[in-house]
């Protein structure tokens, strides 16, 4: 098709946020961009379940306190895996930046998101990242 859309790098999301309303704002918007959300859960057990358990993950979007432990630990896990991780968070430790292909500074507007995943579809493809990002993100171009 000549005039299609691009296929996206990332259509397979894992949410990992133990915020309800953050939850499910996060996964009713991007279901609506036409990602296809493989789960959405609120624990570090629940998502090392959901990476164990799931066929395929393009990416993981995890907040880093959550109830029981540390979204840094789910990272590990994901990035062990091969899949790409964009933390959205208000306070990210030093050491998770080497485990993430970014970060999102939380409260962000859902535009932000949007360009965020397409960042990092860009380090995916081997692009130079976009040269305007939103103040909000941090692009850490590390592959999976």
């Amino acid at each position: 098709m000549l005039f299609g859309k691009k296929k996206r790098l990332i259509e397979r999301v894992l949410v990992v946020e133990d915020e309800p309303l953050v939850a499910f704002d996060t996964e009713h918007f991007l279901i609506g961009e036409g990602f296809h959300i493989v789960g959405t859960v609120n624990s570090v057990t629940s998502a090392l379940a959901a990476l164990s358990e799931a066929e395929a993950i393009d990416l993981l979007l995890v907040d880093v306190h959550l109830s029981d432990g540390s979204g840094v630990e789910v990272a590990r896990a994901a990035r062990g895996r091969g899949i790409h991780v964009l933390f959205v968070t208000g306070h990210l430790p030093e050491e998770a930046r080497a485990l993430g292909s970014g970060c999102l500074s939380k409260p962000y507007p859902q535009r932000d998101l949007l360009t965020a995943i397409a960042a990092i579809e860009r380090i995916i493809e081997g692009a130079k990242p976009p040269r305007r990002l939103p103040s909000s993100f941090s692009l850490f171009a590390n592959p999976a």
